[in-house]
C-alpha cells in the first residue's frame, strides 16, 4: 500500500485533506458560535402594550411625522421624558475601579487626585456611579452595541471589531432619529460605521493608532465648546480614546495615566458647568459617562477577567433622592442595562432585543404611578424575549386593557418560574392601581411591587444573558465529520511515509519495531495536551504544559545522546566533529536548549491566575533597564549569527556575498529605526518613522522573495557526484554524504537562513522591546536544534525531530507573553508603519506578531530539509523528481499538519462538550479561536515550505536537463 503512494497521490491527498479541513472548520465555527437571533424590526407603539395584544406594529405608525410619533409614544407610555438632551461621554478603556474604587474601598490616592471634580460630584450626590459589568469579548465595537441596543452580542463580534459594519438591530440612536432628535458625534469613528448618515455633524478619529495618546483626544475636545454653545442637538456623543491607548502602551500604572484622567476630569467639569449648571432655554440635560470596557494590568483587554469587564457608568444630572429600590440592587449593574434606562428616561421604546433592566433610582423624581409603569414596560420587554426563546410560551391572558386572570404556564420548570414571578408582580400592580387608598399611605405596598418586578426582571435578565442560542446541529455535525475525515487522511498518509522509511529499512528487532523513550514521549505529548484541554484552568495556563513538555523531551534526548552514540563515518564531508567531540557537540546543543528553555519559561508569567508573580520581563521594566539596549543587542546578535551561518557555505562565495549584503542592509535599517524612533514608545509615530518602517517591510520582502526566486537560477550546477573536499561546506551541520542533489541542498540552505533571518528582523521591529531578547533566544534554540539533528544517530527518527521543532515553536509562542486570552494580543505593534488604517494590513501585522514563534519554526523547515532529508531522498539511486519531493517534504509538512489536526479535533470536541459550561464563552471559546488561528498559521507555513522546495527542485532540474542537452549536442 505504501509503495503506491506516489508524489502525485501524496499531493492530491494532502491538498484534499487541507480543503476538507478548511471547509469543516468554517461550517463548525459559523454553526457553533452564536449569531444572535434577533427580533426583526424596531420597537414601536406595541412596546407600550402588553405582549400578545398586538403582535405587529401598526403600519400607519410608520407614516407618522417625527413630532406626532413622539406625542403618540408619550401618550401610550404614560411617562413624561425626564430630560431633553443627552450627552454620552465614552472614555474608552476606563476601569470603574479608577473612579469608584473596588470592594467598598475608595480609589487610590493618585486616581482620586487625578479626578477631583468628578469625585466632588459623586460626594455631593450630583453624580451616581455604577460598576457596569461588560460581557466578553471586551473590545470596543460589541461593547458599544451593547450600550445602545441592550443586547448581548455574538462572540464572533471580536472579529468584526476590526471591520465594523452598520448596526441593523434596534437601538437608542435609531429610536431617537425616528422621533426627530438631532445627533452629533465627535470621537471614535466606530460610531460612524455603526450608524452611517445618522449624525448631522461629526468628526471621527481612528481608534487603531494606539501610539497616539494626545492628538486623538484633542481632536474631540476642540469641538466641545462649539457644540455646548449650540442649541440644535438632542444627543451629543463624545468618544475619547487616549486613555485606552495609554493602557496599551504602558499599562494601568503608566505615568501617562494620571494626566489623562485629569484631562477627562476637565472635560466633565466643562460639560457640567456649561450645559447643566447654566442651561439655556430651560433644557434638561443628562450627562452619562461610560467606558466600554476595563483593562488588565498590562493595559490590554478582550478577555473576561474582572479588570477587563469592570466598566464605568456615571449619571450626572440632578441630585439623586432616596429610592424605594435601594435594597433591590447594589451599584453593580450590567452594561446592557444602559439602553433600557435611557429609553425610559427619554420617552422612547426600549430597543427590541434589549435584555437590560431599568437601573434603580433613575426615575425617582416621577410620580409613584409612573415609576411602576416604567417597571411594567421593562417587564413586558423581557417577556417578549422569553416568548421568542421558548415558542408557545404564554403567561396569563394579557388583555389589552390591563391585567386580569390567574392563567399560568405549564411547561418547563424555568419558564414556569418566570411566569409565576411575572404574574405575582402584575397582580400586585393591578391591585395597587385599583385600590382606593391614598397613594401616600401605600409606600409599603409600592416597595413590595418594586421588589416583585425586580425579582422577575433580574431572573429573566440572567437567563436571557446566558441562554445558549440555538445551534444548527446538522451544520455542526458536518463540520466535525469533515475535520475528522481530514485528520484521518493526514494520519494515513503520514503513517504510509513513516512505514516506508522505517519499516522498509528493516530496523526491526526480533520482528518487533524498536521504540525509544523519546519517540513514545513525543506521541504522549499530544495525548497530554488533549486531556488537559478539558479543564478550564489548564486552558488558561497552557504555557506551563508546553514548557514542561519541551523540557522533558530535551532531557530524554540528552539521555539518548549519552546512551546510544555511534560513530558515523562518511566520505570526507563535514568531518570537523567526530567521536567524542561529536557527542560533546550534541550534548552541548541539548544543554543550550535546556538553558534557553528555562530562561524563556521565566520571561513571562502568562495565563490568567499567576500574572502577578515576578518574572524576567517585569524585573527588566521595573529596574529601569534600558530596553532599547536589549533591542539593539538582539538585532546585532541576530545579524551576526545569520551572516555567520551563511558564510559557512564557502563554495558559493558570490551568491553568499549578494544575499548577505542584502540581509545586512535590512538589519541596518532595523537598527536605525530602533535607535531613532523606538527610544520613547509614548511618543506618537511620526511620518518619517512610518515611512522607514514601510521601507523595512519592502526591503525584507524583496530580499526574502528575491532570494527564494533567484538563487535556484544562479546556483552553479555540479556535474560530478564525486565527494571531494572542494565541495565541502565548512559548517558544523552534517549535510548529506554523497548527496545526489548538492545544488538543491545548498540552495535550500541559503533560502532557509534568509527566511529565518528576515523573519527574526521583522519580529525585532514589531515586538515589544522586552520581547526582542525572546526572539533571539528562540533563534538560538533553532540553531542548537539544527546542530543536534545534523549529528543525528541512526536511532533518531525524523518525525520526532520535526515534532520537537513544532513543540519548540509552541513553547516560544507562550514565552512571548501570549496566552489563550484575547487580552494578550499585541495591538500596539500592529500599526507600526501604517499611515492610513487598513483592516487587512493591520490584521496581518497582528497575526504576524502573535504567531512569531510557530511561524519561525515552520520557516526553519526549509533549512532542516537542507541538512537532513536530501540524503534520504538521494539514497535511492536514480530516484525521480517525484520520489525526491515526496521523501523531502513528506515528514516536515505532514507531521505539523497531522499534529495540529489532532489537536484541532480534540479542541472541537471539548468545545462541544463544554457548550453549557459557565466558562464556555470566556475560556473555551477564545482558546478555540486561537486553535483556528494556529491552523491558519500551520497551513500558511507548510505551503511556503512546500512551494519553496518544489520551486527550487523544478528550476534546478530544468537547468540540469538543459546542461545535459547542451553537452549531448556537443
Amino acid at each position: 500500500m505504501s509503495s503506491s503512494l506516489t508524489c502525485t497521490r501524496l499531493t492530491l491527498f494532502t491538498v484534499a485533506a487541507v480543503a476538507i479541513q478548511i471547509t469543516g472548520l468554517s461550517f463548525f465555527v459559523f454553526g457553533f458560535f452564536p449569531v444572535k437571533p434577533t427580533l426583526s424590526g424596531d420597537s414601536g407603539s406595541e412596546s407600550f402594550r402588553a405582549p400578545m395584544c398586538y403582535a405587529n406594529q401598526n403600519e400607519s405608525e410608520r407614516d407618522l411625522p417625527p413630532h406626532e410619533l413622539q406625542s403618540l409614544y408619550q401618550e401610550l407610555s404614560g411617562i413624561p421624558p425626564l430630560y431633553d438632551q443627552l450627552i454620552l461621554m465614552v472614555i474608552d478603556g476606563l476601569p470603574a475601579e479608577f473612579v469608584l474604587g473596588k470592594n467598598g474601598r475608595p480609589p487610590t490616592k493618585t486616581f482620586m487626585e487625578a479626578m477631583p471634580y468628578t469625585q466632588s460630584l459623586l460626594a455631593n450626590g450630583t453624580a451616581k456611579g455604577y460598576h457596569a459589568k461588560a460581557t466578553p469579548p471586551t473590545v470596543t465595537m460589541p461593547r458599544l452595541k451593547a450600550i445602545v441596543s441592550g443586547a448581548i452580542g455574538g462572540f464572533l463580534d471580536v472579529a468584526f471589531n476590526f471591520n465594523t459594519q452598520a448596526l441593523l438591530d434596534d437601538n437608542l440612536l435609531g429610536q431617537f432619529s425616528k422621533i426627530g432628535r438631532k445627533m452629533v458625534m465627535c470621537g471614535d469613528e466606530t460610531w460612524l460605521k455603526l450608524f452611517p448618515g445618522l449624525f448631522m455633524r461629526h468628526d471621527g478619529v481612528s481608534s487603531f493608532f494606539v501610539k497616539d495618546t494626545v492628538e486623538v483626544d484633542k481632536n474631540v475636545s476642540r469641538h466641545l465648546s462649539y457644540e455646548l454653545s449650540k442649541n440644535d442637538w438632542n444627543l451629543l456623543i463624545l468618544h475619547y480614546l487616549g486613555l485606552d491607548h495609554v493602557g496599551h502602551i504602558g499599562g494601568r500604572n503608566s505615568p501617562l495615566m494620571a494626566p489623562k484622567l485629569m484631562e477627562m476630569d476637565e472635560v466633565v467639569r466643562m460639560i457640567h458647568a456649561s450645559a447643566m449648571m447654566s442651561p439655556e432655554d430651560n433644557k434638561r440635560t443628562l450627562l452619562v459617562v461610560v467606558s466600554d470596557h476595563g483593562m488588565t494590568e498590562n493595559g490590554n483587554h478582550g478577555g473576561s477577567s474582572y479588570e477587563e469587564t469592570d466598566s464605568l457608568l456615571l449619571f450626572i444630572g440632578s441630585k439623586s433622592h432616596a429610592t424605594d429600590s435601594a435594597s433591590v440592587i447594589s451599584n453593580d449593574v450590567n452594561q446592557v442595562d444602559i439602553a433600557a434606562t435611557l429609553a425610559l428616561l427619554f420617552g422612547v421604546p426600549i430597543p427590541k432585543n434589549s435584555v437590560g433592566i431599568m437601573i434603580p433610582g433613575m426615575v425617582d423624581s416621577l410620580k409613584d404611578m409612573q415609576q411602576l409603569r416604567a417597571l411594567q414596560l421593562n417587564s413586558w420587554q423581557l417577556l417578549r424575549l422569553l416568548q421568542r426563546q421558548v415558542p408557545g410560551f404564554q403567561c396569563g391572558s394579557h388583555p389589552c386593557d390591563g391585567f386580569s386572570g390567574d392563567n399560568g404556564y405549564s411547561g418547563n420548570g424555568i419558564m414556569e418560574k418566570f411566569c409565576r414571578l411575572y404574574l405575582r408582580a402584575a397582580a400586585l400592580y393591578d391591585s395597587w392601581i385599583s385600590t382606593e387608598l391614598s397613594r401616600s399611605d401605600s409606600r409599603e405596598d409600592k416597595s413590595e411591587i418594586i421588589a416583585a418586578y425586580y425579582e422577575f426582571l433580574i431572573s429573566a435578565n440572567q437567563w436571557l444573558s446566558h441562554k445558549a442560542t440555538d445551534k444548527p446541529a446538522k451544520v455542526i455535525a458536518f463540520g466535525v465529520m469533515s475535520m475528522i475525515l481530514s485528520c484521518l487522511i493526514f494520519s494515513a498518509v503520514l503513517y504510509s511515509i513513516i512505514q516506508k522509511k522505517y519499516f522498509g529499512e528493516k530496523r526491526l528487532s526480533n520482528g518487533i519495531l524498536t521504540w525509544h523513550l523519546d519517540e513514545g514521549f513525543s506521541l504522549s505529548v499530544i495525548f497530554i495536551l488533549v486531556i488537559s484541554m478539558g479543564s478550564s484552568s489548564m486552558v488558561e495556563e497552557e504555557q506551563y504544559i508546553w514548557h514542561y513538555l519541551i523540557s522533558t523531551l530535551n532531557m530524554l534526548l540528552l539521555r539518548k545522546t549519552l546512551q546510544f552514540f555511534k560513530k558515523d563515518s562518511t566520505c570526507g564531508l563535514f568531518t570537523l566533529f567526530s567521536g567524542h567531540e561529536r557527542t560533546s557537540l550534541r550534548a552541548s546543543s541539548i544543554f543550550t536548549l535546556l538553558i534557553t528553555g528555562r530562561i524563556l519559561r521565566g520571561w513571562h508569567q502568562g495565563g490568567v491566575n499567576w500574572t502577578y508573580l515576578p518574572d524576567i520581563s517585569k524585573w527588566l521594566e521595573q529596574s529601569g533597564t534600558d530596553l532599547q539596549l536589549i533591542q539593539l543587542t538582539s538585532v546585532l546578535l541576530t545579524i551576526i549569527l545569520c551572516l555567520f551561518s551563511l558564510s559557512l557555505l564557502r563554495r558559493k562565495t558570490k551568491i553568499i556575498l549578494v544575499v548577505g549584503f542584502n540581509f545586512f542592509m535590512s538589519g541596518l535599517l532595523v537598527l536605525h529605526h530602533i535607535v531613532k524612533y523606538r527610544h520613547n514608545t509614548s511618543v506618537p509615530s511620526s511620518n518619517a518613522a512610518t515611512s522607514l518602517a514601510q521601507i523595512i517591510y519592502a526591503t525584507l520582502g524583496i530580499t526574502t522573495v528575491g532570494t527564494a526566486l533567484a538563487v535556484p537560477w544562479v546556483m552553479p550546477i555540479q556535474t560530478s557526484n564525486v565527494c571531494s573536499s572542494d565541495h565541502a561546506v565548512s559548517r558544523p551541520f552534517k549535510i548529506g554524504s554523497q548527496s545526489q542533489h548538492p545544488e538543491l541542498r545548498d540552495c535550500l540552505y541559503i533560502t532557509g537562513w534568509v527566511y529565518i533571518g528576515s523573519w527574526c528582523l521583522l519580529q525585532l521591529l514589531l515586538q515589544q522591546p522586552v520581547n526582542t531578547a525572546v526572539m533571539l533566544l528562540i533563534l538560538v534554540q533553532i540553531y542548537a536544534s539544527f546542530l543536534f539533528f545534523s549529528k543525528g544517530m541512526q536511532q533518531q527518527k525524523q518525525w520526532v525531530e520535526v515534532a520537537v521543532l513544532y513543540y519548540i515553536g509552541m513553547a516560544g509562542h507562550f514565552a512571548l507573553g501570549n496566552s489563550n486570552s484575547l487580552a494578550t494580543i499585541d495591538v500596539a505593534g500592529a500599526f507600526l508603519g501604517v499611515s492610513n488604517y487598513s483592516t487587512l494590513f493591520s490584521g496581518i501585522l497582528m497575526f504576524i506578531i502573535t504567531y512569531a514563534s510557530p511561524t519561525l519554526l515552520l520557516l526553519s523547515m526549509v533549512m532542516y530539509i537542507s541538512i537532513k532529508n536530501l540524503d534520504i531522498a538521494a539514497s535511492t539511486q536514480g530516484a525521480d523528481s517525484g520520489h525526491v519531493l515526496k521523501m523531502t517534504l513528506g515528514l516536515p509538512c505532514l507531521v505539523s499538519l497531522t499534529v495540529n489536526s489532532i489537536l484541532l479535533i480534540a479542541y472541537t470536541i471539548v468545545l462541544i462538550l463544554m457548550r453549557n459550561h459557565l466558562f464556555v464563552w470566556s475560556v473555551f471559546s477564545p482558546k478555540y479561536l486561537y486553535a483556528c488561528a494556529t491552523t491558519v498559521c500551520i497551513l500558511i507555513g507548510v505551503f511556503i515550505v512546500a512551494a519553496t522546495v518544489t520551486y527550487a527542485h523544478m528550476v534546478l532540474a530544468l537547468r540540469r536537463n538543459m546542461i545535459a542537452s547542451i553537452n549531448e549536442t556537443r
